[in-house]
């Protein structure tokens, strides 16, 4: 994608934007060893550790964001979309994290409840 699908937000700092709250409540699957996990049917990219200018979204801050949406996924069905930038998981700031901080803890929770930011809803 462009680089128009980011917010250009720096971390740390107060952003405008409508916040939109998600529910996922994941779902029981098997991995890629056999081993029986719950699923939540996205993937993201981004993190304070991350070089934002390599990102082949074209995201221009260090946020984390939505990268893919499996279809038929918890995620798909809870409304998460692909650039979402996600600004809390469970209460916690997602705003000032490295990526694998965000991965594992997102692994970790059965339900996710997230405050994401979408481009281009400014209200409701």
């Amino acid at each position: 994608m462009c680089a128009k699908m980011a917010f250009q937000h720096q971390a740390g700092t107060a952003m405008e934007c409508l916040s939109i709250p998600i529910t996922l409540h994941k779902e029981p699957g098997v991995d890629h060893e056999g081993r029986e996990v719950l699923k939540c049917g996205f993937k993201i990219g981004g993190g304070i550790d991350q070089d934002y200018k390599k990102s082949p979204q074209g995201y221009t801050d260090n946020g984390i964001y939505v990268t893919e949406v499996h279809e038929g996924s918890p995620a798909s069905k809870s409304g998460l979309r692909m650039h979402d930038k996600i600004l809390q998981c469970n209460g916690y700031d997602f705003t000032m994290v490295t990526h694998k901080k965000a991965v594992d803890y997102i692994k970790k929770h059965p339900i996710l409840n997230l405050l994401v930011a979408r481009k281009g809803v400014t209200s409701s």
